[in-house]
């Protein structure tokens, strides 16, 4: 089974940026008290981000586990399972950690670090793990949420050069429906945008998601405006397709 290799490094690792999954909102384990736990697990048919597969285009099996305080201080880890290879093993664990808080009504404000690495890696000869600093925005207003998040990735051993990425999603819940429709845009450019012919690609979604209890499957549309590059075990990577994921909260 074909996997990356270390010239498509930094294309794949703006592919797992933000590593936040496609299911569910956590739903809390217990609410009473300063501390709450929640998490989830997602299965989902490509482990795509940012545009690109992580996966090879294979399911993936992603849980989560997230601690907050009610002062907004949050930290938590998220995963996920990738085709074995030496350079990056069978597992991408994010280990996050920030700080989330209301600045006016409907307006939260949501900035941390996160830290991608690969247990059972043999880094396949160079480093795979780095950091990223992330910040977001969100607004809602009535049924519809706007969120604008900018990612920066200083220069890093794994990166050689720092890299950016930018996003805008917007979701709209479907008034008295357990379906909510979304879309997005991103813009990845420098390190994690390597191997895009000019350094620098476009992302962009649209999808839905249906919620059945603690349930929540969704389906979205995904493509970017990376050029072919004749070989096709690249190029598939970043073919448009659709993605099916079921994720369940706890």
């Amino acid at each position: 089974m074909t996997f990356f290799n270390k010239g498509c490094l930094g294309l794949l690792l703006a592919a797992s940026a933000m590593s936040t999954p496609a299911f569910a909102q956590d739903e809390a384990i217990g609410e009473a008290g300063p501390v709450t736990l929640s998490g989830g697990i997602a299965v989902t048919t490509d482990y795509r981000f940012r545009g690109i597969s992580l996966s090879n285009e294979k399911v993936a099996v992603q849980p989560t586990l997230t601690v907050s305080h009610e002062s907004g201080l949050y930290a938590g880890v998220w995963g996920s399972s990738l085709p074995d290879s030496p350079a990056y093993g069978k597992f991408e664990l994010d280990l996050y950690g920030g700080y989330a808080t209301e600045i006016a009504p409907g307006t939260t404000v949501d900035v941390g670090v996160t830290w991608y690495t690969y247990p059972g890696s043999d880094d396949g000869g160079a480093p795979t793990d780095y950091f990223e600093a992330i910040g977001k925005l969100s607004h809602d207003i009535g049924p519809i949420s706007a969120t604008g998040m900018v990612a920066y990735a200083w220069d890093q051993k794994s990166l050689g050069d720092d890299s950016w990425y930018l996003n805008l999603g917007l979701g709209y819940g479907i008034p008295n429906t357990p379906v909510t429709l979304n879309a997005g845009v991103g813009y990845a450019d420098g390190s994690l945008a390597l191997t895009a012919p000019d350094g620098n690609y476009v992302d962009w979604s649209v999808g839905a998601s249906y919620i059945i209890g603690p349930a929540t499957l969704s389906a979205q549309y995904i493509d970017t405006d990376i050029k072919k590059t004749g070989v096709k075990a690249f190029d598939t990577l970043y073919d448009p397709t659709v993605v099916f994921t079921l994720g369940v909260s706890f």
